[in-house]
């Protein structure tokens, strides 16, 4: 082979080398326009650590169990990678505006009657998209709306997935406190029965007043045993939702309890207006809706006309004949009649605008109704919160002047029985208002698109601190 075509070839390779390498892996900066990694990438928090890969030693907390939440959910990954596809299409839409270099070998062994004979040639052709009438421009900005959208989408998924590991994290919290509240429940029908059961031996009870207390107590014990099990099947929950198997140990940090706070009860429609200066699904729609005005000029540019430059080397040796040669040319094209595929392009387009802000506004309005039903069931949640602080506690003192009254022999067994029923019913529902009180807390907080690690960062307002 000639050496100018060995140095040719040789150009080509180190060219190319870069590229096909992966030397140059993001020479746009691509990555820069990135959102941050799914988790703990949306949080407020202070020296950000790794994804834990198991569970921690001590106690779990929230923090805790979101972040292993985030870290191992597949939808994480799935959407950090719509996001990088997204940025990756960016780049392929800035590359536009660079030259393309293409180099051209070809080698071939010609057989005629008079003789036979070696035909090689190589091109090195640089060719440039010089005007395009706006259709490079119209596609960038089609691509970093949409790479926009996907960032806001991200953000959107991960509070989504927040808010269910929180919920999956109070729920195991209360049904651990529901276990505690049947275990006093049955401490205390035990109780009865013993003094019911003390009172037949003296002869001073029936055996009504024995068989009723021994059905309460029957009756506790099996609460008991239902809420046990429904905490185990909540923290196997709790250990799916943060990527583990459900047998995985885990044991729960105490949750201390807390007055609900006021800072929430604003006015409404400030509310609903943070709520769509923030939500990210509304950010996404918006941004989808620009790339697809984007995409109307895009459509329309591309049945405009273009010019390029294409400019390069050549050289062909035909049965050693050897000619170098070069070229510079500039094309116009001109598309003159397509179909009415361009026509049909910008309708499509235009009907996609339409489409797009359909969807925003809907999603608009749909903000609004997510900030008034969480406003209200948190509202709600608070008021529960205090009214069944106040329930447990006179539910306690009748329980005890109720059990005081029947040892003294002074009340019956159905009123004691009635009593100590009421305070496990009180209890329980101290605990489901607790647990509706910090979910829906959480789901105001997503619902304005402000849900990240300062909402359980606050410091609790803890019973007895002023």
């Amino acid at each position: 082979m000639p050496k100018f075509l060995h140095r040719t070839l040789a150009f080509f390779c180190c060219l190319a080398t870069p590229v096909w390498a992966g030397g140059l892996a993001d020479p746009f900066s691509t990555d820069a326009a990135l959102p941050l990694r799914p988790s703990p990438g949306l949080s407020a928090r202070v020296g950000e650590a790794p994804c834990a890969t198991a569970i921690p030693a001590n106690a779990l907390n929230a923090i805790d169990a979101v972040d292993l939440a985030l870290c191992n959910h597949p939808q994480t990954r799935e959407i950090w990678a719509a996001a990088r596809v997204q940025a990756a299409l960016l780049g392929v839409a800035q590359s536009a505006w660079l030259p393309d270099l293409d180099g051209r070998l070809s080698g071939v062994r010609n057989y005629t009657e008079q003789r036979n004979y070696n035909q090689s040639n190589a091109a090195l052709t640089l060719s440039w998209l010089l005007f395009d009438f706006g259709q490079r421009s119209a596609n960038i900005e089609n691509a970093r709306q949409l790479l926009s959208a996907a960032a806001s989408t991200q953000n959107s998924t991960i509070q989504s997935l927040f808010l269910a590991a929180l919920q999956t994290y109070y729920t195991a919290q209360a049904t651990r406190a529901a276990v505690v509240a049947t275990g006093e429940a049955e401490r205390a029908a035990r109780e009865s029965f013993a003094a019911a059961e003390a009172r037949y031996q003296a002869g001073v009870a029936t055996p009504a007043d024995r068989l009723q207390a021994q059905t309460a107590l029957s009756q506790a014990r099996l609460n008991r045993i239902k809420a046990e099990g429904d905490a185990r099947n909540a923290l196997g929950a709790l250990a799916n939702a943060m990527g583990f198997d459900a047998q995985q140990k885990i044991q729960l940090a105490d949750v201390p309890p807390t007055l609900p706070e006021a800072a929430f009860q604003q006015d409404i429609d400030a509310l609903i207006a943070e709520a769509r200066a923030r939500r990210p699904d509304l950010q996404a729609a918006e941004a989808q809706f620009k790339a697809a005005e984007a995409g109307v000029e895009l459509a329309r540019a591309q049945g405009r006309p273009s010019v390029t430059l294409s400019t390069g080397p050549t050289w062909q040796d035909v049965g050693g004949v050897v000619t170098n040669a070069g070229n510079l040319g500039v094309t116009v094209n001109v598309p003159i009649f397509s179909g009415f595929e361009t026509t049909y392009r910008v309708r499509s387009a235009a009907a996609q605008v339409d489409l797009k802000a359909a969807q925003r506004d809907r999603i608009r309005s749909q903000v609004a109704l997510d900030v008034w039903r969480a406003y209200q069931s948190l509202n709600t949640a608070t008021e529960s919160l205090k009214t069944t602080a106040d329930l447990v506690a006179s539910a306690e003192q009748s329980e005890r002047v109720a059990l005081g009254r029947y040892k003294a022999g002074v009340g019956t067994v159905l009123d004691l029985l009635t009593a100590q029923s009421a305070l496990a019913s009180a209890r329980l529902q101290r605990i489901q208002a607790g647990l509706d009180w910090h979910v829906y807390r959480a789901t105001l907080a997503q619902s304005v698109g402000a849900l990240d690690y300062t909402l359980l960062q606050a410091p609790a307002a803890v019973e007895g601190r002023p």
